[in-house]
């Protein structure tokens, strides 16, 4: 009995954990897993252990060759633990000899800009002729490359629906319609990069960078901007597509010149003025109807003035004065134009009204030149119904950003010009970049930018400007 007892005790021990493969973790040793000193040390796992260190193995060991520094095909560079990164250079410098190929789409949401129906008046409300921004300036489809204006052609508001700002939705649908312009030969893909210029997670200004931007020898940047499915866009998402080249003009503008009504100010200044005289008391009405004659394009813009001006025979020069409190100056207009001074960009207007008012209006806000229209005045202080000079319309407006730029020393291709109707279409095509302020349908397809919002401080975000950057430069 004793015999057996003792041979029962000699019999194979049960495997254990020795000391020397102990350590000072009870979740290493309980999960029986052991991280190797060092990264070609044997470590103890569960084969070792049921095999009590023996050197058979139940598993056969895995062929390991160490990593030589050297990436190849066989042993591409990863990153082991933690993120894994993909190096791609869309927006890095070209390469030696080469230039960027690159395009900018700014998208600005009109937050505050409600849609309107097409029927409905003008929301700027300069007059009541003017067309509403729906609106398309003819029912002949033929002159007009874009959609019927009914409603019918309307697309269905999906801002509404995915967001009331820029919402992820609408940047891949942006980014999927970019997709479908054919590319420059020997690229095969688009990448893009963006940045939300004001609140990331519910950003109203988007910057998108496209490299390579669409063939240029299928479609221009002049058509890219016309084109209907742009436009289309824009409706649907409610949102202003600004599309520039990316390049050094881009970010630094040197001369930024406005047009003074409906642009630096919310009003017409004659329309105004015919509306406060109330002597003789249609004078208003009259003005009006050559306003509409001259929208109807039965009048030229200098043939109109010079009608409108006519009317004013006889009335005191100082009646200007008493218009200065009335002027109303567009939201975003001062801080705008602290912000252009603190950056050295020089500033003009260039106005079809009368320089008394343009004048002042110039030195209250610090503009740098003033030019409007000078009318005579007799000896007794009175209105001739006369213009002294050339009339400061769309030709007159063109040469005079062309010479104060010449002037101030400043390439074309860092001017900005921004304005609203068809007098200052001449201006913005001869700017770098021609920006459309709540403009008529007309200037807003033909210029090479467009804002419809309610503050012109939205310009600054044309040139990169984050709301960071502007709050100090406003501040």
């Amino acid at each position: 009995m004793a015999v057996e007892e003792a041979s029962i005790k000699q019999g194979p021990s049960r495997p254990q954990l020795s000391s020397a493969m102990r350590s000072s973790s009870y979740l290493k040793e309980h999960q029986q897993y052991r991280p190797p000193k060092q990264q070609f040390d044997a470590h103890f796992g569960i084969d070792t252990v049921v095999e009590d260190l023996q050197s058979a193995r139940v598993s056969p060991s895995k062929p390991f060759t160490p990593f030589n520094g050297v990436p190849s095909k066989e042993d591409p560079p990863q990153i082991v633990e933690g993120v894994s990164h993909d190096f791609t250079h869309p927006n890095c410098a070209p390469a030696r000899g080469s230039k960027s190929n690159r395009l900018i789409a700014t998208l600005i949401y009109k937050s505050r800009a409600p849609r309107t129906a097409n029927a409905s008046p003008n929301p700027r409300g300069s007059s009541e002729f003017d067309l509403s921004a729906s609106l398309a300036p003819t029912t002949d489809i033929e002159s007009y490359p874009l959609e019927p204006p009914s409603a019918a052609a309307e697309p269905e508001p999906l801002d509404n629906l995915y967001g009331t700002y820029i919402s992820p939705l609408c940047i891949s649908s942006f980014l999927h319609l970019m997709s479908t312009f054919p590319l420059p030969s020997g690229d095969d893909e688009i990448t893009s990069a963006h940045r939300c210029l004001d609140d990331p997670q519910h950003p109203f200004v988007v910057e998108l960078t496209l490299s390579p931007t669409p063939s240029p020898a299928y479609l221009s940047l002049e058509d890219l901007r016309k084109h209907e499915l742009i436009n289309r866009f824009e409706r649907e998402w409610n949102v202003d597509v600004i599309l520039q080249p990316d390049n050094l003009w881009r970010r630094y503008p040197r001369l930024v010149v406005f047009d003074m009504d409906s642009t630096l100010i919310t009003q017409e200044v004659i329309d105004l003025l015919a509306a406060t005289i109330t002597d003789p008391p249609d004078l208003a009405a009259r003005v009006a109807d050559i306003t509409h004659r001259a929208m109807l394009g039965e009048l030229e813009f200098d043939a109109a003035f010079r009608e409108r001006v006519a009317l004013l025979k006889g009335l005191p020069a100082t009646f200007f004065e008493q218009l200065r409190p009335v002027l109303d100056v567009t939201e975003g207009v001062p801080k705008l134009l602290k912000a252009l001074k603190r950056l050295g960009v020089k500033t003009a207007v260039l106005s079809g009204g009368f320089l008394p008012l343009t004048s002042w209006l110039a030195g209250e806000l610090g503009i740098d030149h003033a030019h409007a229209n000078e009318v005579v005045i007799d000896d007794s202080g009175r209105l001739t119904g006369e213009v002294k000079g050339t009339i400061v319309g769309k030709e007159r407006k063109r040469e005079l950003l062309l010479q104060i730029a010449k002037e101030e020393g400043v390439p074309l291709e860092q001017v900005v010009a921004v304005g609203d109707g068809a007098n200052d279409l001449l201006m913005l095509d001869a700017a770098g970049l021609g920006v459309a302020w709540n403009a008529k349908p007309r200037v807003q397809m033909e210029a090479s930018a467009r804002l419809n919002g309610k503050s012109l401080l939205d310009l600054l975000h044309l040139f990169g400007f984050t709301s960071e950057d502007i709050s100090s430069l406003v501040a």
